[in-house]
């Protein structure tokens, strides 16, 4: 089960969660993304991030990461 978030929410938590990563300190995330016809679980993604002066290669690896442990305990709030 888990625990449903907004869009807001979800980006912030996905941001702080990236920015935590090693070599992440300057990406962030401007938005998640509603994933369509899926109502449960792991509804959304993360389409873009900002670089900053990371390396891609770092956030490659820091976004496949975030997304599954986020993605196991929350989702997006239908609608928002």
């Amino acid at each position: 089960m888990t625990a449903g978030k907004t869009r807001a929410e979800l980006t912030a938590l996905a941001e702080t969660a990236l920015r935590s990563e090693p070599g992440c300190e300057t990406a962030s995330v401007p938005a998640v993304r509603e994933l369509p016809n899926i109502s449960a679980g792991r509804n959304w993604e993360i389409p873009n991030v900002v670089l900053g002066d990371s390396l891609i290669s770092d956030v490659d690896r820091a976004v496949m990461s975030v997304h599954r442990r986020l993605g196991r305990k929350y989702h997006l709030v239908a609608g928002d």
